[in-house]
């Protein structure tokens, strides 16, 4: 039996996703989701999956009433709203974690991570001050000496670490969150 979505958010989000999918899915993959409106994307590359999640963030934004271009540099993802952003994805490990990986400390104001898992979607808008104060330069993605510029975070969908209670979690939570930011 297929679960349906009932919150709009993650309906537009998974309308999105149906929009992408022909670009990148072949006739006659395996679905390892199946039934989900995002388990196309499990199967791409995962140089595609990024560029996907990008697509997925400025598309509901731009859906949801924002202004959404490209930066023009690769210290952030997205301008949104005027404000440079960084777009991290991930679908839901089998452990019921979403990982966001490649976090760095560059030229950008917040960190949206969006995670999609076969029938929901979870976003945090997250300022790189409290990266800094809880990601960048303590969970290190590398070890070695290539190690120390990238960084990764874990959240468990269930439990998420106290700090991410005031930057969102379910993608309506989160869009207040960056409307606020947007007003500072």
């Amino acid at each position: 039996m297929q679960r349906l979505i009932e919150d709009p958010d993650v309906q537009m989000l998974a309308s999105l996703a149906a929009a992408l999918k022909s670009d990148y899915v072949q006739k006659g993959t395996t679905d390892p989701w199946a039934g989900s409106p995002f388990a196309w994307i499990r199967s791409r590359p995962s140089r595609q999956v990024g560029k996907i999640g990008e697509q997925l963030v400025a598309g509901w934004c731009a859906a949801k009433g924002l202004d959404v271009t490209s930066c023009g540099d690769s210290d952030a993802d997205r301008v949104i709203a005027g404000r440079r952003v960084e777009i991290k994805f991930s679908t839901l490990w089998a452990s019921g974690i979403y990982k966001f990986q490649q976090l760095r400390d560059q030229d950008y104001e917040y960190a949206i991570c969006l995670g999609v898992s076969p029938f929901d979607a979870h976003c945090w808008v997250i300022s790189k001050e409290v990266l800094r104060e809880h990601v960048i330069g303590h969970t290190p993605q590398h070890t070695g000496r290539g190690g120390t510029d990238t960084f990764w975070l874990s959240v468990n969908v269930d439990a998420p670490a106290p700090w991410l209670q005031n930057c969102g979690g379910h993608l309506t939570d989160a869009f207040k969150v960056l409307c606020a930011w947007l007003r500072h």
